[in-house]
């Protein structure tokens, strides 16, 4: 049997991951410093303590696991420090792709992510276009591409996974925020008009892209690969559909894009608003990407619409709304404590509160 370790397993991604590749019938086993609820991925995972960081913890567990695939997750995400995102993003990646080859390991796909492009003008996105990240977090991953790549130049197999914002069952985060304003039948403020195209992507789905990564012909994954949703609409509309689905009252309301991003960025220093500057920097500009190599190489296509992507999130958090762990920020399956924003909820009429979809 195939095996495959995942680092930070115990992410929203982690956890999909473990899932979609124990249904293909790989044993699987994880690596990360958060704790696991066991209970939550399939029976006969192997679960390892340790940072990416450390090199003998990453090499015990390679040594213990001897897996044929590695796919690297572990991650800082945009909240943490500076020093943190960069130690993990950066050194991290080479320490597991080091001790990876070093104990034989025949591919490592990377986790990546499309913050590396920016903000940029031109769409769809390819992935030949220009690397401009934003923040330490997309300048963090444009290094550890390039680690990534150093290793392709040695001869070694290292798929690249350039991921949109992807979204589905166990997703909280800043999503979370969302859900919990629809539901409470609140207006949901867009940053700017909300006619512009921004696209989303199902969980899934990138699972699968890791799959076809991990099992394709070397010749064909070896390379960087752009996935998204291949149906979605402005965020308007998808928002639109979304409040549909709740039947609560909420809606989209549009906003003046730059007074929004002034006040974001205040609340942000001040540390009152989880909201940080890749979210509400881009959240008024066209952003999607195209997938064309994906659909060449890989033989990927995407099951879910940004819509739906949305409607099968937000069903998961109505049922498990209640017995949610609030956080500050570090991980996506933690719902995010929402500061100075929830003063503006209650402003915007956010004081139902429904448990069921109106189509449920």
């Amino acid at each position: 049997m195939d095996k495959v370790l995942i680092t930070g397993g115990a992410g929203f991604l982690g956890y999909h991951l473990a899932h979609h590749f124990a249904a293909k019938g790989a044993k699987v086993a994880l690596l990360d410093i958060a704790p696991y609820e066991e209970s939550e991925y399939p029976v006969g995972t192997e679960f390892y303590t340790g940072d990416v960081r450390n090199r003998e913890q990453v090499r015990g567990a390679l040594e213990k696991v001897q897996p044929r695939w590695v796919i690297h997750g572990a991650a800082a995400l945009p909240l943490w420090k500076r020093t943190d995102i960069f130690s993990t993003n950066v050194d991290g990646t080479r320490i597991v792709l080091e001790e990876a080859f070093r104990a034989g390991v025949e591919r490592v796909a990377y986790v990546s992510s499309t913050a590396v492009y920016g903000i940029p003008r031109k769409h769809p996105i390819e992935e030949t276009d220009p690397l401009s990240g934003v923040g330490p977090y997309g300048e963090s991953k444009i290094l550890a591409e390039r680690i990534c790549e150093e290793f392709r130049a040695k001869g070694y197999i290292v798929p690249i996974i350039r991921p949109k914002t992807f979204i589905g069952q166990a997703r909280l985060g800043v999503f979370q925020i969302l859900y919990d304003w629809v539901e409470s039948g609140a207006r949901i403020p867009m940053i700017g008009s909300g006619r512009n195209r921004y696209q989303l992507l199902e969980v899934t789905d990138l699972a699968e892209a890791f799959w076809l990564a991990c099992t394709v012909d070397p010749a064909k994954a070896n390379d960087t690969f752009n996935i998204g949703a291949e149906r979605f609409q402005t965020v308007r509309e998808d928002l639109q559909a979304l409040c549909d689905f709740a039947g609560t009252g909420a809606r989209p309301i549009s906003t003046p894009a730059g007074l929004v991003k002034f006040i974001l960025r205040i609340l942000e220093a001040l540390k009152l608003s989880p909201l940080y500057k890749w979210v509400y920097e881009t959240a008024d500009k066209d952003s999607y990407v195209s997938v064309a190599k994906a659909k060449e190489k890989l033989g990927w296509s995407a099951r879910y619409s940004n819509a739906e992507a949305l409607i099968r999130s937000y069903e998961w958090y109505l049922e498990h709304a209640s017995g949610l762990e609030i956080g500050t920020g570090v991980t996506h399956r933690v719902a995010w404590e929402q500061g100075a924003l929830k003063a503006f909820k209650w402003l915007l009429g956010g004081r139902k509160r429904s448990r069921k979809p109106a189509h449920a």
